[in-house]
């Protein structure tokens, strides 16, 4: 399989040009430490609200081509014109059910002794996680238990319910219930976890449970 790259709609070798490099990291997190004096370990806040929370990703992205001068301008008016400090969604061939999202600055250098050019796509603003490219989306008529699966972001799904539904579920020890109307409902409280999330509900209708999945 030919390594590609794919920005917002567009595999870039369509475009003519050929991934060379990729350096695409994971994140770091964010950490906060504070050294108390006459304390041998230090306070750590790294999960002071109750989760890891990241730094921007980081990824640089280099494209290169053969030709003239003419023809590596016109490719890089092209992706000039596209991409540059543009928020962007990138794919990789490896992972194509994944995307990054960040914000593109371009580099471009040309060679004329050896008619190679080189792009340069960098960000140092991405989402920590990537997302799925497809919504996950689960169904349920009538009442009954449903299970959410989930990857290992933290999300809150969409509820979208075609008549008066009872749901309740529990985090930990805590248990949480809900009745709404017919309509489209978000609960903060009910923010899936990785692997499966399991929800009672009672009602008479169909209920929709939307969200996107992510990883780092």
């Amino acid at each position: 399989m030919r390594a590609d790259v794919k920005i917002n709609d567009r595999w870039m070798y369509a475009l003519g040009w050929l991934r060379e490099e990729i350096d695409f990291p994971t994140p770091q997190s964010q950490t906060n430490t504070v050294v108390v004096p006459g304390r041998n370990a230090p306070i750590r806040f790294t999960e002071a609200l109750g989760r890891v929370s990241y730094q921007p990703r980081n990824f640089t992205i280099t494209l290169s081509m053969l030709g003239s001068r003419e023809k590596f301008n016109q490719r890089k008016d092209i992706l000039a014109n596209l991409y540059a400090g543009q928020l962007c969604q990138v794919i990789l061939s490896e992972e194509p059910d994944l995307y990054a999202v960040g914000t593109l600055e371009l580099e471009p250098a040309y060679d004329p002794l050896t008619g190679k050019g080189q792009m340069v796509l960098s960000c140092s603003d991405g989402d920590a996680y990537r997302y799925h490219t497809e919504e996950t989306e689960v169904f349920i008529t009538g009442g009954g238990t449903v299970i959410l699966n989930n990857d290992y972001m933290p999300v809150v799904p969409t509820i979208i319910t075609t008549a008066e539904t009872a749901f309740s579920w529990s985090i930990g020890e805590d248990v949480f219930k809900k009745s709404v109307s017919a309509g489209t409902w978000t609960f903060p409280e009910l923010e899936l976890q990785e692997g499966q999330n399991s929800l009672s509900i009672t009602g008479e209708g169909t209920t929709t449970f939307r969200y996107r999945e992510g990883r780092l």
